[in-house]
């Protein structure tokens, strides 16, 4: 005797979740995609990154090979998951969900197909679309057209709503208590290792105190000493300590799919003359790059201000990257608005509701006087007539020289 297999299902189990936004949030944000999908011509949208399906639908999806989606239509919101994940899809998506399964090749696309229908003109995010998904798409769907609404939902999510402004908030906070609880470990002889699980643990209970009804994961720290320190993104290491080093405390509490992130220099024991000059240095390219962020500024014209004050100082050479980017849905696996970074090649113009760092780096190799790579990161809340800083952890040599 031999049962059919389904090639998809609907596995509503339990009661729905409390999401990161209320309904009304997710409405607001897919009446926005609509309208875009209506000057564009579109029947569906059908989303394959982790950041849109979270921004539309409010699930977070853990791939490990499989594909997720997420299908917008005019009346529709249906995300699309694998059977391995049951019903939690479901109770964490403001609306329907529909279960594919893997006993045939493709169930995912079919399962799209039932909401999309053949034949349709489908907005599809090619900055993430594969080759090989994109052949699927077209062999399993059929659509009249596809056209890419990828930065038409990047413009939406680079302004925020006060809700998501709210949220953001909270994460700085997190990452504030993260940065003390690192600065009360650092001690000469500790491990780079010891210090990074004082500070995540510190932001994980704290996300869990403000936080009660979410999903908890992918809270983590970077924290760097000596060469260690040269790169921005440096994994954590087993290193010991020593009086004397130059290091860097990078947090970043993750909530519901959204970053922050708070990073400081600091010195163990003492910093000597060549480094405090460097360090300082920097500190004043920090604060007159928070002073620049306000409306009406373009994220070029940001730029090239603060690579004239360390160019003034003999220190452009050090800059190894952009001196900020935008803040919402986003993470070092999934990537952020690309149209909101403060690098020379970015004309976006600053807006109220935008919310941006500011994070100046310089790298001085190792023999140099002062080597290693200083950096500081505050987040910044565009207002009607400049910004508010979220960030509270102190910057510079006053509260960062760790005795």
């Amino acid at each position: 005797m031999t049962t059919e297999r389904p090639q998809s299902y609907r596995f509503h189990n339990g009661e729905k979740a409390a999401l990161p936004f209320a309904v009304a949030e997710y409405e607001a944000r897919l009446a926005g995609l609509r309208q875009a999908m209506i000057d564009a011509g579109l029947d569906a949208c059908v989303f394959t990154s982790m950041h849109n399906i979270a921004y539309y639908s409010g699930f977070l999806y853990c791939s490990f090979g499989r594909p997720y989606g997420l299908v917008v239509t005019a009346k529709d919101c249906v995300t699309i998951s694998a059977g391995i994940d049951a019903g939690q899809p479901w109770r964490r998506s403001v609306g329907d969900n529909i279960t594919y399964t893997d006993w045939t090749r493709d169930n995912f696309w079919r399962a799209v197909r039932q909401v999309t229908g053949s034949g349709a003109r489908l907005g599809i995010e090619e900055d993430h679309l594969t080759l090989q998904q994109s052949a699927k798409l077209a062999a399993h769907l059929e659509p009249a057209s596809t056209q890419d609404i990828a930065a038409a939902c990047m413009a939406q999510r680079m302004v925020k709503s006060p809700a998501e402004i709210e949220l953001i908030r909270a994460g700085a906070a997190v990452a504030d208590v993260g940065g003390y609880a690192i600065r009360e470990s650092i001690r000469p002889g500790t491990r780079e290792i010891d210090v990074a699980i004082a500070g995540r643990d510190a932001m994980e209970l704290e996300i869990a105190r403000r936080f009660p009804d979410a999903e908890y994961r992918d809270t983590w720290v970077w924290f760097q000493s000596g060469l260690n320190t040269d790169g921005a993104h440096n994994p954590v290491t087993a290193r010991t300590l020593e009086h004397g080093d130059i290091l860097s405390l990078n947090t970043f509490p993750m909530i519901s799919g959204y970053y922050t992130a708070l990073e400081r220099t600091l010195f163990v024991g003492d910093v000597d003359d060549a480094s405090l000059a460097i360090w300082e240095a920097n500190v004043a390219a920090h604060e007159l790059g928070i002073s620049l962020l306000k409306p009406g500024a373009s994220c070029a014209e940001v730029t090239h201000a603060i690579n004239d004050f360390f160019a003034e100082r003999d220190l452009l050479q050090y800059r190894t990257f952009g001196y900020g980017h935008s803040f919402g849905v986003l993470s070092h696996y999934y990537g952020r608005e690309a149209g909101l970074e403060l690098r020379e090649d970015i004309d976006t113009v600053l807006e109220p509701g935008m919310v941006i760092s500011m994070e100046p780096m310089l790298t001085l190799p190792q023999g140099t006087p002062g080597a290693g790579g200083y950096r500081e990161h505050d987040i910044l809340v565009i207002t009607d007539n400049g910004n508010e800083d979220i960030t509270g952890y102190p910057f510079g040599p006053g509260f960062n020289v760790v005795r």
